[in-house]
């Protein structure tokens, strides 16, 4: 199992597989609070609890970013509007890290055949059911705003089950390709803890 996961994950540089998160309705509440929470235009500030997990964190994301990312302060702007997204809306940020590798592949402007746009590869149907017409989902944190939290909307749906939730992010529920290509991505190249950092 272990050298099928690794297998996976080395092709996943090769292979982008951005879905199509598909159009359900939503009752007027959810609806409501999905659009307060991507219209929240509060200026960011840290999601790290101190300036030790900052540093340790934003060092070794970028040392793994760096061939897919080469300029510095925008790798850097990236990984500090990943943690902050992924962790306002109460996701590992790593995990957030692995979907948009199997998503875009890190790509800001990649466009799916089903029209998804940008590193989280969203729907724009989400502009015009929660958002404003000024949104632009190939802006960094528009793009993850949305994308963390229909991440979270689904979660939510499925009651904590992450298989299920990444299956209805790609529009493929059901099907084990995605989540398991997702959750291969975020272990092994993503996964991320401070003691494994200091036993090196």
């Amino acid at each position: 199992m272990r050298c099928l996961i690794a297998l996976v994950a080395l092709l996943l540089p090769l292979a982008v597989h951005a879905g199509a998160q598909k159009y359900e309705p939503l009752s007027a509440s959810v609806r409501a609070a999905l659009s307060r929470t991507v219209s929240d235009r509060a200026p960011p500030r840290s999601s790290f609890t101190d300036s030790t997990e900052a540093i340790g964190w934003l060092s070794e994301m970028s040392q793994r970013l760096e061939k897919r990312m080469p300029d510095r302060d925008a790798r850097l702007d990236f990984l500090r509007a990943v943690h902050y997204e992924a962790t306002r809306a109460g996701l590992d940020p790593q995990l957030v890290l692995g979907l948009i590798q199997v998503e875009s592949g890190f790509k800001k402007y990649a466009v799916s055949t089903a029209g998804a746009r940008g590193f989280m590869q969203v729907m724009p149907f989400w502009v015009r059911l929660v958002g404003g017409s000024e949104d632009n989902l190939f802006h960094l944190r528009t793009n993850l705003r949305y994308g963390c939290t229909i991440l979270r909307h689904y979660l939510d749906i499925e009651r904590g089950d992450l298989y299920r939730a990444l299956g209805r992010y790609n529009g493929s529920l059901g099907q084990p390709q995605y989540p398991n290509m997702v959750r291969a991505a975020w272990q092994t190249h993503w996964n991320y803890s401070k003691r494994s950092l200091a036993m090196r």
